[in-house]
């Protein structure tokens, strides 16, 4: 039994999923609805900022959304997580402890893998839907082709460094689902609350599959 059905789905939602640095709670909400009426539902929010949980709050009332949390590190992160109410998490790695605490705390996780050794690890404790991090400084997307090679049965979002350039070499590999990206919120947009202009760019991403 795959460990990781509802990540699957979530990640096949659209074929970006914002990774998002939010610094105030209050843009929280229409930074939001900005993504989700540009056609990118899942939302990953690291971490990062002392603002990151209550984000996760209040994006996790907006209608439409699947918020998630990245930059899951320690059981404590994935406990604060959930709480907050992130319906996934994302981690750069993963370890023993971070997974039994997601288990535990019946939040789907998608954990980081950069080689084939971490990936089949991962797969050996049910896991096969895994993000490919850092993607452009592990390689890229022909780096990830060659490791999908071998383990066809795992599939990736690929991010770090991920960008409208590069975007559909990974979305054309057939063991990528969606990738991550953090270009369709960038921090002058948001400052500066242009949250028609983030739609327009969540817009051009969710056809970057097309």
């Amino acid at each position: 039994m795959s460990k990781t059905q509802r990540t699957r789905e979530i990640c096949a939602l659209a074929p970006i999923v914002p990774v998002l640095v939010v610094d105030d709670a209050a843009q929280a909400r229409p930074l939001a609805e900005a993504l989700i009426a540009g056609g990118l539902p899942a939302l990953e929010v690291t971490l990062r900022t002392p603002a990151a949980l209550d984000a996760i709050k209040v994006m996790s009332e907006v209608p439409g959304g699947v918020v998630g949390a990245g930059t899951l590190v320690t059981p404590e992160d994935v406990r604060a997580a959930k709480q907050a109410g992130a319906l996934f998490g994302v981690s750069p790695g993963a370890t023993d402890a971070l997974i039994a605490a997601c288990e535990a705390e019946d939040l789907p996780l998608l954990p980081g893998a950069a080689t084939a050794s971490e990936a089949m690890a991962l797969l050996e404790k049910g896991y096969d839907m895994l993000k490919f991090f850092p993607a452009e400084a592990s390689g890229g997307a022909p780096s990830l082709k060659a490791i999908g090679a071998p383990l066809p049965q795992i599939s990736f979002c690929p991010t770090g460094g991920v960008s409208p350039s590069n975007a559909r070499d990974y979305l054309s590999l057939p063991n990528v689902i969606c990738a991550g990206g953090s270009w369709v919120a960038p921090k002058q947009l948001v400052d500066n609350g242009d949250w028609a202009g983030i739609e327009t760019l969540a817009r051009e991403a969710s056809k970057l599959a097309d």
